[in-house]
């Protein structure tokens, strides 16, 4: 890419691009997109009093895991507990979850007001203890300090897994009589089972993201490139009021899961599979769609039909007390009966994904998860078919699991030819 430095030496380029925006400023917006209105008001935010009640469900899995404490730092998980959104540097900003007792928070000394701004529009607003820490010094001394101030010396600590090594290692060997575990049974554990807000905004989240794919498609003309289709998808996202998008593949690039940057251009009976969601109180959808400009070559009809009918069989599948595992198997055992096998051949990846703030996170459906379903866990369901050097077809839904099986947030695709 070229830097800024670089582009400062270089007038004619930045004219020229210039005048690209300029033109795309002036392209009339479709009308299928143009007529779409904001849905943001639909999206109610996670509450205070919500974030505490995820605080004392993290404390009951702790005491159940025998942690006295969990760290986390910037991430989703800290959002999800905290609503405070932290960036990930060099520098240590953490959250020490005491199984009882009150949290506190180390931050660099120059960063405090910040901090303090965030967390007083969170769940702890009127305790918050924040240590902080000057460039020289080291700050898992205060974390350590922090533990030692409520009782904690020696036992377990366990590290939220998007924590950096460097920073575990670092309160490693500032406090060597603490055990440090893994915070996944305690952080997935909260966050892989939602609540009725939760579901609420993960369906909108598909809802909006599905509605902006109708749009994006209605509006799809021959000539356009991948990246065309691709900011109209974004264009739909803005219009209902929320960021989205989607990445799309052409043609033979549509055989590659998650796509080529090599330039395509759509023609009658090209096939596309696009992929992408948005994010709506931080809750994100995922959906997939392929589909043909024109009349769909038999060929691929048929391997539609068969993806329907894998992801169909791994919506069947799933059901409280099913293990992950099992969803997978009864997609993959559809492909591989139509033909498409052996195993990893064609269908190439996981059947699904967990799926709620981040757009991948635990638990998975793949094979060797033994883990159990629950009511109110959430996935992608997303066979795939991939022949390479021809195409690819993807359908993609989230779902919930329910008390009785499993429910789609968003009504499945036809047909390659009527994909909406």
């Amino acid at each position: 890419m070229i830097g800024r430095r670089e582009f400062m030496l270089l007038p004619a380029a930045a004219a020229a691009g210039q005048a690209s925006a300029h033109a795309r400023e002036q392209t009339p917006v479709p009308s299928a997109i143009a007529s779409l209105t904001s849905m943001r008001d639909q999206a109610r935010p996670i509450t205070a009093s919500e974030r505490r009640a995820r605080l004392e469900k993290a404390r009951r899995l702790m005491a159940e895991q025998k942690l006295d404490a969990i760290m986390l730092g910037g991430g989703t998980s800290l959002v999800y507990f905290t609503s405070i959104r932290w960036g990930v540097s060099e520098r240590l900003f953490a959250m020490v979850v005491p199984v009882t007792g009150e949290p506190f928070y180390v931050c660099p000394a120059f960063e405090e007001d910040r901090a303090r701004e965030q967390i007083a529009r969170g769940p702890l607003a009127s305790s918050a203890d924040v240590r902080t820490w000057e460039e020289h010094e080291s700050p898992y001394r205060r974390v350590a300090d922090g533990l030692r101030d409520r009782g904690i010396a020696s036992g377990r600590v366990g590290i939220e897994e998007t924590v950096r090594f460097v920073f575990s290692n670092g309160l490693a060997a500032a406090a060597p009589a603490l055990t440090l575990a893994s915070a996944t049974p305690v952080s997935a554990g909260c966050r892989g089972v939602k609540d009725a807000h939760e579901l609420d905004l993960m369906r909108l989240a598909s809802k909006v993201t599905l509605l902006a794919y109708d749009a994006a498609y209605k509006s799809l003309r021959e000539g356009m490139t991948q990246n065309d289709f691709g900011e109209l998808v974004s264009a739909a996202h803005a219009r209902l009021g929320f960021d989205g998008g989607a990445s799309v593949q052409v043609g033979e690039y549509s055989a590659l899961p998650h796509g080529s940057i090599t330039p395509q251009t759509i023609r009658e009976g090209t096939i596309l599979l696009i992929d992408g969601g948005c994010s709506v109180e931080g809750y994100q959808s995922d959906l997939s769609r392929t589909f043909v400009l024109g009349t769909a070559a038999d060929t691929m009809k048929r391997v539609f039909e068969i993806e329907r009918r894998a992801q169909d069989a791994a919506l069947a599948a799933a059901r409280p007390g099913v293990e992950c595992q099992a969803v997978d198997a009864a997609a993959r055992k559809v492909i591989v009966d139509a033909g498409f096998g052996p195993d990893y051949k064609y269908f190439t990846h996981r059947v699904g994904h967990g799926l709620g703030m981040d757009g991948h996170e635990w638990p998975y459906l793949v094979r060797g998860n033994t883990l159990k379903l629950q009511p109110g866990m959430t996935f992608s369901d997303e066979p795939g078919i991939y022949i390479r050097g021809e195409f690819g077809v993807r359908v993609e839904d989230d779902m919930v699991i329910t008390e009785n099986g499993a429910e789609l947030f968003t009504p499945q695709s036809s047909s390659l030819e009527q994909p909406f």
